[in-house]
C-alpha cells in the first residue's frame, strides 16, 4: 500500500482511494474518487481488494458505495455532482465523455454525460466557457454540430437548481419517448 516516488515514500492511488472513501462523505468521495482515477488509472478492483482487506474497518461500506459509483470520465466535481443527481433519481447511470463524429468519422466533441441511444447529453459549463472567447466561440459552434446530429442538449451552470436540472432530463426522456411512439404506430 506504500511505493516510492522519486525515493519519497508514498500511499498507492488504491491505498489513497480507500482512505478517501472511508472518510469523505459519500459525493465528495466521488468525485475525488473520479479524479484520482482520472488521474492515476487506479481501478476500482484495486480499491475493492483493500476494502477486502479490512472489512471491520469503520467507512469501508461507505467506500464501497463511493467505488461503485466512480467514473474517471468524469473531468469535474460538478460533473460528478451532476451525474449523482441523476443516478440517485432514478435515472440509469448516465455514460460519460460520449464521442459525436462528424460525416467523416471523426470525434469533434466528448459529451460529459449522458445517453448514447437516446441521444441524449448533459453537460457542465464551469466559468471558463463564458469568459475565455474562444471557448465561447467554439461551444456555440460544437453545440449547433451537436443539434444536427439530432441529440438533446441539456446545458447545465452554476446556479442552476437540482429540480431544475431534473426537469429538463424528464422534459428530454418524455420526448424520446413520444418520438418512439410516433415511429411504432402505423400511419
Amino acid at each position: 500500500e506504500i511505493t516510492r516516488i522519486d525515493g519519497i515514500p508514498v500511499a498507492t492511488p488504491a491505498r489513497t482511494a480507500l482512505d478517501l472513501g472511508r472518510q469523505l462523505p459519500r459525493g465528495e468521495a466521488v468525485a475525488r474518487l473520479d479524479a484520482l482515477g482520472q488521474a492515476t488509472d487506479v481501478a476500482a478492483a484495486d480499491i475493492l481488494d483493500l476494502t477486502h482487506r479490512y472489512p471491520g474497518t469503520n467507512g469501508v461500506r461507505r467506500c464501497r458505495e463511493a467505488v461503485d459509483l466512480m467514473d474517471a470520465g468524469s473531468q469535474s466535481p460538478q460533473e460528478t455532482r451532476v451525474r449523482l443527481l441523476l443516478i440517485d433519481n432514478g435515472y440509469p447511470r448516465p455514460e460519460t465523455q460520449i464521442p459525436v463524429l462528424d460525416d467523416y468519422g471523426y470525434p469533434f466533441a466528448h459529451l460529459d454525460m449522458g445517453w448514447r441511444d437516446l441521444k441524449i447529453a448533459v453537460e457542465y459549463d464551469g466559468e471558463h466557457h463564458r469568459t475565455n472567447t474562444d471557448q465561447y466561440r467554439w461551444d456555440a459552434r460544437r453545440l449547433r454540430m451537436i443539434l444536427a446530429l439530432r441529440w438533446i442538449h441539456i446545458r447545465v451552470i452554476a446556479g442552476d437548481r437540482d429540480y431544475e436540472i431534473l426537469q429538463r432530463v424528464r422534459a428530454a426522456w418524455v420526448q424520446r419517448e413520444r418520438e418512439a411512439m410516433a415511429v411504432k404506430l402505423p400511419a
